[in-house]
């Protein structure tokens, strides 16, 4: 029989379960740039540790001195597209009109009606699509020039949190074996082994997936650098680079690339007539990029992905497919190293089972 007293204590232990949740979840949200540097010095320490173990066992470097010629090579990588971007912002700097407002809106209504021209020209009225009035009226300028802003605003917090995520890093890669022992003590000893080999497993897949995707994103950047050479279009580097990276958005990341390039290309040919060269190089462009994303999506990324976390190209792709459904561009990003965390696990705790038998038959 259920009495008042019981029913109480019930309902205090609900609502002090509720209230220590909602702390948890308070803290967690305080100090997310925290998680963040911890989650970004996680993925270096996985694609950290074979190059790790490279210095090692080839090379014959002690732990210290292996773990700290790994962070040079982070750091050279880093400094290396530092100089990558300095030529941009030189230029920028030497060519405001980029930042003045008033530039940006002649240098997009010219734009504009030179479409228009081409349009009529061809008989098709696009007053009512492409009118500078409505435009206008459309569009603020000032956001161009308040996101540049945020964006140097940014830059000048990523000091610190480069700083951080880098000796985080370094730590993780010098000390795994005592944050290994730590763990140990708050593992239940009835799933200490089938825990342990879940995270080994875990660590070799996932330190393979991200390598994977460092090259799949080399190739690409590769690619369009060469695409955007072709054509002339300026500060080559550093738009092919910021191409590639979207490719970290699976399938909707190449959609965004090339919009992007077609943008900076027409830019780049204002005061050229639009029918004769703004619009076959920006065609010339988006046939270059979809070639690269043919390439990519049938040649280096399904071999690259489905070798690295030994799943087949299918599944991978469905399940990118799903997570994006589901929770959008971020889901699409984490689905393939979430999908392989949990195949691990399964095949750990639950091996007789038929279904997880199947999908996990090649880790």
């Amino acid at each position: 029989m259920i009495t008042s007293k019981i029913l109480a204590i019930g309902i205090l232990r609900a609502v002090g379960t509720l209230i220590l949740a909602s702390l948890l979840l308070y803290f967690l949200y305080q100090i997310q740039s925290v998680l963040i540097y911890l989650l970004v010095s996680l993925i270096l320490t996985l694609i950290g540790n074979p190059i790790l173990d490279f210095f090692k066992k080839r090379l014959k470097f002690n732990h210290t001195f292996a773990t700290i010629s790994v962070l040079t090579i982070y750091i050279l990588i880093i400094l290396g597209f530092i100089m990558m971007f300095i030529p941009l912002i030189i230029s920028q700097g030497q060519n405001l009109s980029l930042l003045n407002t008033a530039e940006i809106e002649k240098s997009s209504i010219e734009l504009i009606n030179q479409i228009n021209i081409f349009l009529e020209h061809h008989h098709i009225d696009s007053k009512e699509i492409f009118d500078v009035k409505n435009f206008k009226s459309a569009i603020n300028f000032n956001l161009i020039p308040n996101f540049l802003n945020s964006v140097v605003g940014t830059i000048s917090n990523l000091g610190m949190g480069l700083g951080s995520v880098l000796f985080i890093t370094f730590f993780f890669l010098k000390d795994k074996s005592m944050f290994l022992n730590g763990a140990k003590l708050l593992i239940p000893d009835s799933h200490e082994e089938k825990i342990l080999n879940s995270i080994e497993k875990i660590n070799l897949l996932l330190s393979r997936y991200f390598i994977g995707l460092l090259i799949q994103l080399f190739i690409v950047f590769i690619l369009y650098t060469i695409v955007l050479s072709i054509f002339g279009i300026p500060n080559v580097l550093v738009i092919a680079f910021l191409c590639a990276v979207l490719n970290i958005i699976p399938y909707l990341g190449p959609l965004i690339a090339s919009i992007l390039a077609a943008i900076l290309t027409m830019i780049s040919h204002l005061g050229s007539d639009f029918q004769t060269e703004i619009l076959p190089t920006t065609i010339y462009v988006l046939i270059g990029f979809w070639l690269v994303q043919v390439i990519d999506n049938n040649l280096s990324q399904p071999i690259i992905f489905s070798k690295s976390v030994s799943s087949h190209p299918l599944e991978i792709f469905l399940i990118i497919l799903i997570a994006g459904f589901s929770f959008g561009i971020l889901g699409m990003i984490i689905a393939v190293p979430l999908y392989t965390i949990i195949k691990v696990i399964s095949k750990e705790f639950f091996p007789n089972n038929q279904f997880i038998q199947l999908i996990t038959k090649n880790i």
